[in-house]
């Protein structure tokens, strides 16, 4: 299935290497495709783990046992699968991942636990144990590679690669945070998305590198949405190699553990940014903005109610400025909300306040607004200080005809 590159997608940025990350691809042929299609990254010793998973009941062996081990909290290496989920395959599936962590294990001398595995793609088909064995032999023997080819290898319906960078100053010690992530439909996700990947030279202990994932996570990951769908192999791994040489960071009572929580966080939003940008046959990134409602949790509920809904997604792919569509799903989210003191707007420009469409309002400049790429739509709910942000795409013909032939 050939797909057009997404009209949404950014340019891979210039990603620098990570002091006890190294990268390799191989082809290990789970599909009919001419590309490479397992990743494998070595990881320093100490290296720390922390992880996020799906909380779909219906989730893969990896899910299941990459839980387990990120309360370890140690890694030495990770390996991804693209093309074959391995998701609902029963104990063939399980004897196919302990497989390749007991390949990899023996190849670096270190426990099979401290090997994680990732897979993505079609549900209910076992990943065939020959392919993955001889792929890993020639992942663990092949040249290094660069971030945007493993970027490009982690995918299956993406149109581009996915990759982030940022750096921070803990103290007097520069640390970088590289991450790329793959993810264009069954995007909905209840903890993290789809598979991403951070890489940091930070030393981080285990504890305060999961604190400071499951914290960006709540503000990122899970408030996209291009779907309503939430997949059975969600992951975000975050790895610490600990090789800048600061001193760890254990807690936020440490110096710099402000700076690198805002970079974690930093580095996870333009991720999630960019899922959503390569939604399957999306042309528009839609910014849902809530303010005033009793919680923050409330607003992203009603937040996700607005961004998953068809008839929203599709007004806003026809350029229509149908706040009513937004009343709508604000009343059906199940939350608290006040029909009459309501107000949407567009682009910045408003429609209706306290629950009664403005009679001065002007559509022209909002139609033009919703004809570009970038929407934004903002929600008050008017009854207290809670507020969110959730990321969504436009819903169009493209999504049917890209999920129809997934298969073929």
């Amino acid at each position: 299935m050939d797909l057009e590159i997404s009209p949404l997608a950014l340019p891979f940025p210039d990603m620098p290497p990570i002091e006890g990350v190294t990268l390799r691809v191989a082809r290990a042929q789970y599909k009919k495709w001419d590309r490479c299609d397992l990743t494998y990254a070595k990881l320093a010793e100490g290296t720390a783990l922390a992880g996020v998973f799906t909380k779909n009941v219906c989730c893969s062996t990896e899910v299941e046992m990459g839980r387990e081990q990120a309360k370890r909290g140690k890694a030495r290496a990770l390996i991804v699968n693209a093309g074959n989920s391995n998701a609902f395959t029963g104990h063939r599936g399980r004897e196919a991942v302990e497989q390749i962590m007991a390949q990899v294990a023996a190849h670096l001398g270190c426990d099979s636990e401290d090997v994680l595995v990732s897979s993505t793609g079609v549900i209910g088909v076992p990943l065939p144990k020959d392919k993955a064995q001889a792929g890993v032999a020639a992942a663990l023997t092949a040249d290094p590679c660069s971030w945007e080819d493993a970027a490009n290898t982690i995918g299956t319906t993406d149109t581009f690669a996915k990759g982030a960078t940022v750096s921070a100053m803990l103290g007097d010690t520069k640390v970088t945070l590289n991450g790329i992530i793959k993810g264009s439909g069954m995007i909905a996700p209840d903890m993290a998305t789809m598979l991403g990947y951070i890489f940091t030279d930070a030393a981080v202990e285990p504890e305060f590198l999961q604190q400071c994932l499951s914290a960006a996570n709540e503000r990122t990951y899970s408030c996209i949405t291009v779907d309503s769908d939430t997949s059975t192999s969600d992951t975000v791994l975050a790895f610490a190699t600990g090789k800048a040489g600061n001193a760890p960071i254990a807690s936020f009572d440490d110096p710099g553990a402000d700076a690198f929580m805002a970079a974690m966080e930093d580095v996870c939003r333009q991720l999630a940014h960019l899922v959503v940008r390569d939604g399957e046959g999306a042309q528009k990134f839609i910014s849902v903005s809530m303010q005033g409602a009793v919680s923050d949790d409330s607003a992203r509920k009603i937040g996700h109610a607005i961004a998953n809904s068809p008839l929203v997604k599709t007004a806003i792919a026809g350029g229509d400025a149908n706040w009513g569509r937004v009343v709508m799903a604000v009343g059906k989210a199940g939350e608290p909300a006040d029909r009459d003191r309501l107000s949407i707007a567009f682009g910045g420009i408003w429609a209706a306040k306290n629950g009664l469409p403005l009679s001065d309002y002007d559509e022209t400049p909002v139609a033009k607004h919703l004809a570009g790429q970038e929407v934004n739509i903002t929600v008050d709910i008017g009854l207290g200080q809670g507020q969110a942000t959730v990321w969504t795409c436009d819903l169009t013909h493209g999504y049917i005809s890209i999920n129809a032939d997934y298969r073929s």
